[in-house]
């Protein structure tokens, strides 16, 4: 990855499940070797896996790589789907 980085871009690069490298984060909100939570100009972003360790974290240009075994990386953007049972739409 070059060192020109556009904080308002979201790049995500996944190496052998063991490097991951991140672009377009704002903040790490919490984070141990098991899950890191961040927030992104994507929405909150959390990553599980195991041994997980910051390797980069460039604040002022949003970007952060992790070592580690990754398991998983889910996004939320905050906004809530409404769900309806199917009892409810029958009965409409």
């Amino acid at each position: 990855m070059d060192n020109a980085y556009d904080n308002t871009k979201h790049e995500v690069k996944l190496i052998d499940r063991g490097l991951i490298y991140l672009t377009g984060i704002d903040k790490i909100i919490s984070f141990d070797s098991e899950e890191f939570l961040m927030e992104s100009n994507m929405g909150i972003i959390l990553l599980k896996g195991e041994g997980l360790e910051i390797v980069k974290l460039d604040t002022h240009d949003g970007v952060v790589s992790i070592k580690g075994m990754i398991n998983s990386m889910t996004y939320d953007d905050g906004k809530k789907k409404e769900t309806e049972s199917l009892i409810g739409k029958l009965f409409k």
